[in-house]
């Protein structure tokens, strides 16, 4: 079979891998073939037969991958934290409270008659109690209510009725350790029937106890061998008056105690 092919078409059959033979036409000249193309060799594949290419081309083998370094992981520098800007100071200690001054024990009313003292007042009696003027205990109105509490239980006719009074120099101030002792001593000295002591604050200096005021009042007391009688004090009962008839119930208490010693 003779092809009448020109030489356009024979370098196209070229590209595609077909092989002409045969002599090519002389009046056309052969032109050097042409660099195959990425385009026209894809196109030249596609158009193989199958039974010229193989159905399955054998894969690649595998690139082994090279090797990696077995060395450690760089581990990263620990933190160093940042310089603290503040600093836990010292609790300042500063200057200590003042403290709850005792001052020597006075007669209330030393110019009473001991012949026109009644009986059953016993041989006398320390009261200790919170006093904003320790020279004159019975002045302002505290002291004139103290004086009345004392007439109602016939005391003022009684020349052995001593007052240690607690004198409280600013806010803030606690009874000092020494305090019970030296009402001890006080009570070793005068030997009074009975102690009455006014007041929370004056409890806690006189007995050392802390518990509530009603608390204190209801149980009996003692210092240095003496009986003591906790109630309130004259400043709280102006404040509070629907407290004086606890208070007086006190003091007769306190009076019963004593005749019956």
């Amino acid at each position: 079979m003779s092809l009448h092919l020109d030489a356009r078409q024979r370098a196209m059959l070229q590209e595609m891998g077909v092989t002409v033979w045969g002599p090519p036409p002389a009046a056309a000249p052969t032109a050097p073939p042409a660099a195959p193309s990425a385009a026209v060799s894809a196109a030249a594949v596609e158009a193989r037969s199958p039974a010229a290419a193989p159905a399955h081309a054998p894969a690649p083998p595998p690139v082994a991958a090279a090797p990696r370094s077995a060395a450690p992981l760089p581990t990263a520098a620990p933190r160093t934290p940042p310089p603290s800007t503040s600093s836990v100071a010292p609790p300042s200690t500063g200057p200590a409270a003042p403290a709850l001054q005792l001052h020597a024990p006075q007669a209330l009313y030393p110019t009473a008659d001991p012949a026109q003292t009644p009986a059953g007042l016993g041989s006398g009696w320390l009261i200790v109690a919170e006093s904003l003027t320790p020279a004159d205990p019975l002045g302002g109105d505290a002291g004139r209510l103290l004086d009345n509490m004392l007439r109602a239980m016939q005391l003022h006719r009684h020349p052995r009725v001593f007052l240690a009074a607690l004198e409280r120099p600013g806010p803030g101030a606690e009874a000092s350790a020494h305090i019970p002792a030296t009402l001890a001593d006080v009570v070793a000295t005068l030997q009074p029937a009975m102690v009455l002591v006014l007041g929370h604050v004056a409890a806690r200096a006189a007995l050392g106890r802390t518990e509530p005021l009603g608390r204190l009042r209801a149980g009996p007391h003692q210092l240095a061998g003496c009986p003591a009688v906790v109630t309130y004090d004259p400043a709280f009962l102006l404040r509070s008056q629907d407290t004086k008839a606890a208070a007086w119930a006190d003091l007769c208490r306190a009076l019963a105690l004593v005749r019956g010693a």
